[in-house]
């Protein structure tokens, strides 16, 4: 019998409709406090600050930040209103431009105003409101779908090593990397968990041991530069990512490190596979070359988290957010449709087409 993993309440619209709330994770795990978005500088400055954080939860947060924003454009004006909306996305999109959910999810708000630019201002924003909802309602069954496909990737009693963290708090129930091991453990079955720290921010320590630990599931940190030495033990089975967009060709761009993981993984012989929904899929980017990256604050590395900064004053820092995963180290990229493998500019692709114009073994068919 199935033991329901406790859920985790981190992005919502209040009741009143006047402002988004979101789990602060920035103070996670030693603290627990919730943030009342209620305009525009609030929520890109959660966004930035990686108080809300993981793709899905980022775009979920955009969706009913959209809204919100919506119902504060006074005017009757519908060309007037869909310009001022497209600046709402602008201004949102530029908090993270490497994390394509963001952009996915502004963009989905202002094409569904623009198709009903027929209808009085009022009308488009109540439509609004049901898209966000349905952003947010599609994520926990694409989460649900995702876990399935993953979970049948690992067998009971295997070591998994993920990086960063994509588990309930980037996304709205179950995750994706780590969906499959908490899906896994509601129906009895146990896994052994190895967590990168995830340098500079601790998104493995601080955010994916919380998580996992909550479920009862077998989870032991690691500093970042020990997974060579976990993987050579052979206590390594499997790693699981996420990511946070997915070239045409399969190329993948995740938290700094996955690539990092991936080499290795392929050293060892150990599989390597990437798990998100196919909103992270940005068709219209040919390869990782393509993918901007975010470069951050120097003093994440420098002093955050230590009580005295931990290099020279001065030194100067190179603090990249995400890097690119050669489509060639990734053993399957698992969505909501499926298990894409090799090779991706097929697979991928089939998953847009109806998946019957792809070579046969490429892309494997749900099976929930």
């Amino acid at each position: 019998m199935d033991r329901p993993v406790q859920s985790i309440d981190n992005v919502r619209l209040t009741d009143a409709e006047d402002a988004v709330v979101i789990l602060d994770q920035s103070l996670l795990p030693g603290r627990t406090e919730y943030r009342v978005l209620s305009d525009a500088e609030s929520l890109r400055e959660a966004i930035f600050s990686l108080r809300v954080r993981g793709a899905p939860a980022i775009g979920i947060c955009a969706g009913y930040g959209m809204y919100l924003l919506a119902r504060r454009i006074k005017t009757e004006s519908v060309p007037e209103f869909l310009a001022k909306l497209r600046a709402c996305k602008d201004y949102l999109d530029a908090a993270r431009p490497t994390a394509v959910n963001l952009s996915w999810a502004t963009a989905r708000m202002v094409r569904r105003a623009g198709e009903n630019a027929g209808r009085p201002v009022p009308e488009i924003v109540r439509l609004l409101g049901e898209e966000c909802r349905r952003i947010q309602a599609e994520d926990a069954e694409m989460c649900r779908a995702i876990s399935e496909h993953g979970l049948t990737l690992l067998r009971d009693g295997d070591g998994v090593l993920t990086h960063c963290n994509a588990g309930p708090l980037a996304t709205s129930r179950y995750g994706t990397a780590l969906g499959p091991l908490l899906l896994g453990t509601e129906r009895g079955m146990r896994f052994r968990v190895f967590a990168d720290e995830t340098r500079p921010l601790l998104q493995g320590a601080r955010l994916t041991t919380y998580e996992l630990s909550r479920a009862g599931v077998d989870v032991t940190l690691i500093c970042d530069n020990m997974a060579s030495i976990v993987m050579k033990n052979g206590w390594v089975n499997a790693c699981f990512v996420g990511c946070d967009r997915v070239a045409a060709n399969g190329d993948t761009a995740n938290k700094i490190g996955t690539s990092g993981v991936a080499i290795l993984a392929r050293h060892y012989g150990i599989p390597f596979y990437v798990l998100g929904p196919t909103s992270t899929i940005d068709r219209s980017c040919k390869t990782g070359a393509e993918i901007e990256i975010e470069l951050r604050d120097p003093e994440e590395i420098r002093s955050k988290f230590y009580r005295e900064p931990m290099a020279p004053e001065g030194v100067r820092c190179y603090n990249p957010a995400f890097d690119v995963t050669d489509h060639s180290l990734i053993t399957g990229i698992v969505t909501e449709r499926g298990v894409c493998r090799p090779p991706y500019t097929e697979s991928l692709a089939a998953l847009f087409s109806g998946g019957d114009d792809h070579k046969e073994g490429s892309y494997e068919h749900p099976v929930l």
